[in-house]
């Protein structure tokens, strides 16, 4: 099974929930971004990524300047805005599209080989230091971005420059001294399947499942090319005394031996993506386990609530089972970003709605924390327990922010939070032989093929606060008026029914039905008529969530969850030290809907209690004291949308009142 995404021209939204953030990308976010870029943004870290290429291109003279994958931010920058030409023409954003793309091609040398910091600095050492030089990382996300503007727009320009330079590395890297050599960061293996997919080459293939199948087979080939000469090291200062560790790569042993999620998060989801890719045009079902299997502990063993992954600030990585610390995790947001890109492909393969379950957890709460409500400031790492003072450089909290930053010197989770948000259509949806699902429940309307009939879809709802969800089918304007009579006979259509709805009811023109369940889905089957409605009802209450005993951090605590929404508490409504505040979970929360917080949000309220000890003051750090409690409201606000006010104290995880009885 490859269930198609349905074309991003096909789909409008106009939801509640996304709009707020995705309406941001044409009008906010991409200029923003554009101007970052082109470092004409005061107050922004510098970029230069647009100088860079222009350097290499020999319009202008000087250095490099940035980290040695600061081609990648243009890359996904120009993905983002692809996406966001295909719902939404924009002539002045297609033409600083087209500039850059002939940048880019002015740039590239004749042999297909690009990357500026090396033609600009070391253009002796090209692919000589895989496992730091991220030249086929850059390379990776530059061709995603060619074959989503092709895609969009039809032109051929950056596709061709794409495939020049993926001819090259096909080349090279089945030659000696590069016929067993890797990416150090996993990103050019998903890219090569979606040239393929657009290209029809079988080498991009064929490269892309080399560059999985050669990973973690000895002798190591990080520790060959460094006995290399003229190898040079580049971050060396992360792994103390110039080693590496192979399983930061996840290179340690092959990858369909693996059990664990392990080493640098983002590289690893990227590397899984691709894997599930893979073996599903190459029919590999061992693959597909290997996936399987590292999804499973993912999402049951080292994933946060909010759909985080990498627990450490130290090498962004996947730590140990159960290891989830909450005031200095780290949860990239383009970890939680390509955890969303496995769980879509997975769910595409294997037809499992509980992949998409994830992939909504990950999407609805870290990734749009990951961006402030005006789309021009953006946190990097995503914790799930904030104390502001403490959040200071040379500590174990330095990369914690507690206010969401204009830029970043390595500035990754910006465009990719763009490019995801530009691209949200391709998980709303999939198309199948006879029909079409239903994965997210967003608000708009899309087209879909239904039995032999093009069909337009409306879809009303207040999802996430609500679980009430109501579509209705029309012909497409392209069916003829001769053909208005005939209704839409054949065809299914597939309800995504997420795990956590206790239960749900769906009804067809007012009626209640009866459906079976195919791997989590709801299935309709025809007949279908012009006008169809049906009304799907999710039972999602607002509910207090436990950790596994096994997550030392979260003992004793409660997080508060509503359908896939985490909530949390703020200082702004809370008052300080949120550690001080303790809720009762016996009791129902509230439901408040507030037009006036957050652009429109349903808060809830809990019953708490503040714990109090008169006998400390400042000066006194221990004593023998009683403490007294006081009973207060708590106010829990959508976990996504925290840091968009005053900057303060945030939690997810709070004290719960325990009521122990007799043992």
């Amino acid at each position: 099974m490859r269930l198609k995404t349905t074309d991003l021209s096909k789909v409008k939204t106009q939801d509640v929930f996304w709009s707020k953030y995705i309406r941001l990308v044409p009008k906010e976010v991409l200029t923003y971004q554009w101007a970052v870029l082109n470092d004409a943004m005061e107050g922004a870290e510098p970029s230069h990524a647009i100088r860079n290429f222009r350097i290499a291109a020999g319009q202008e003279k000087g250095d490099f300047y940035g980290f040695v994958f600061q081609d990648s931010d243009l890359a996904k920058w120009l993905e983002a805005a692809a996406f966001t030409l295909a719902w939404e023409k924009d002539p002045e954003l297609e033409k600083h599209v087209d500039e850059a793309i002939d940048l880019i091609g002015e740039a590239q040398r004749p042999d297909g080989y690009l990357d500026t910091y090396f033609i600009i600095r070391e253009e002796s050492r090209q692919f000589t230091n895989l496992r730091e030089g991220h030249e086929l990382y850059c390379a990776g996300h530059l061709i995603e971005a060619g074959v989503a503007y092709y895609k969009v727009s039809g032109k051929r320009k950056l596709l061709d420059i794409c495939c020049r330079m993926a001819d090259h590395i096909v080349e090279v890297f089945h030659q000696p001294p590069l016929e067993r050599a890797i990416p150090g960061h996993e990103e050019i293996e998903l890219a090569l399947v979606k040239l393929y997919e657009v290209t029809g080459k079988e080498a991009y293939l064929t490269m892309a499942k080399d560059f999985i199948d050669r990973r973690g087979q000895k002798p190591h080939y990080f520790f060959e090319e460094a006995k290399r000469p003229g190898w040079k090291q580049i971050f060396g200062s992360h792994f103390g005394d110039g080693g590496y560790y192979l399983d930061y790569a996840q290179t340690d042993e092959p990858v369909r031996i693996q059990k664990t999620a392990r080493g640098h998060a983002v590289r690893a989801v990227y590397l899984y993506s691709a894997m599930a890719d893979v073996a599903a045009y190459t029919k590999d079902r061992e693959l597909l386990s290997a996936c399987e299997t590292l999804y499973e502990n993912i999402v049951n063993r080292q994933m946060y609530i909010t759909g985080g992954i990498g627990s450490s600030g130290i090498l962004e990585r996947f730590t140990v089972d159960y290891d989830l610390p909450n005031a200095m995790n780290y949860a990239e947001s383009c970890a939680s970003i390509g955890l969303a890109m496995f769980c879509r492909r997975m769910a595409q393969v294997t037809g499992e709605a509980r992949y998409m379950d994830t992939a909504e957890t990950a999407l609805s709460n870290t990734v749009l924390a990951g961006i402030a409500m005006d789309g021009k400031s953006f946190f990097y790492v995503n914790p799930l327990a904030v104390w502001p003072a403490a959040c200071i450089p040379g500590t174990s909290r330095e990369h914690v922010k507690a206010v969401r930053q204009k830029w970043f010197g390595c500035a990754c989770c910006p465009p990719n939070i763009a490019r995801t948000l530009a691209s949200l259509g391709e998980y709303c949806f999939f198309e199948e032989e006879n029909g079409f699902r239903v994965n997210l429940f967003v608000s708009g309307t899309s087209r879909h093929r239904l039995g032999d009939r093009e069909v337009e879809l409306t879809v009303r709802t207040d999802y996430p606060f609500d679980g009430k969800v109501e579509l209705t089918l029309r012909r497409a304007e392209t069916i003829k008026n001769d053909e208005k009579d005939i209704d839409l006979q054949k065809g299914r259509i597939l309800l995504r029914i997420p795990a956590w709805a206790r239960k749900y009811s769906l009804q067809k023109n007012n009626r209640n039905i009866q459906t079976t369940l195919e791997k989590g889905y709801a299935v309709i089957e025809g007949p279908f008529a012009d006008g169809d409605t049906f009304c799907l009802e999710l039972d999602m209450p607002a509910e207090y969530v436990r950790a596994n005993p096994a997550v030392r951090a979260d003992a004793g605590r409660v997080a508060v969850r509503k359908g896939p929404l985490v909530y949390c508490l703020e200082q702004q409504d809370n008052g300080t030290n949120l550690e001080q505040l303790i809720v009762d979970p016996a009791e129902p929360l509230r439901e408040i809907w507030c037009d006036d917080i957050l652009k429109g949000t349903l808060v809830l309220e809990g019953k708490g209690y503040r714990a109090h000890m008169p006998d400390f003051d400042e000066n006194t750090l221990y004593a023998s004291a009683e403490i007294t409690y006081e009973e207060t409201p708590l106010h829990f606000v959508p976990y996504p949308y925290w840091g968009n006010r005053t900057p303060g104290e945030m939690l997810v995880w709070v004290r719960a009142r325990e009521r122990i009885g007799t043992v």
